[in-house]
């Protein structure tokens, strides 16, 4: 059986949970595996350290810290914006989502955490920055 190293191309499927279970983000919902090759960047360092080792048909559970996952969150990354911005069929209320454009032209989404009169607060942090996870994987097939 091949077993998972730097630069193996990885067919798998995963879920990532907070503490109290709830699921952040899963393969499972669409049915479909992730692919990735290791190194290339759509993992973290200790996502992929996760799966080292592991072999096709093989199932394990690893529990992140938040360094070792989304990070902490950064206040840097939390930015104060003109209500006026946030018209028509982005309106400015607690809990939204929206996609920002980034400087680079990339799409940056954004959580409205607070409206006080005329000042709109938008978070730019990670959702899961700050929080333990578990990832659960399940090999598919490692080339």
């Amino acid at each position: 059986m091949t077993k998972i190293s730097a630069n193996s191309e990885v067919l798998m499927h995963f879920t990532i949970k907070l503490e109290d279970g709830s699921v952040a983000d899963s393969t499972k919902t669409s049915g479909k595996p992730a692919k990735l090759v290791m190194g290339d960047g759509s993992l973290t360092e200790n996502f992929e350290k996760c799966l080292v080792g592991l072999s096709e048909g093989e199932a394990a559970s690893f529990t992140l810290e938040p360094d070792d996952a989304f990070g902490q969150p950064n206040p840097d990354n939390i930015q104060h914006m003109d209500r006026t911005l946030f018209v028509g069929d982005a309106p400015a209320e607690e809990g939204t989502i929206i996609a920002f454009a980034g400087p680079g032209g990339q799409e940056i989404p954004g959580v409205i955490t607070e409206v006080a009169g005329e000042s709109v607060t938008v978070d730019f942090n990670h959702p899961l920055a700050g929080h333990r996870v578990i990832f659960d994987v399940e090999i598919v097939k490692v080339s």
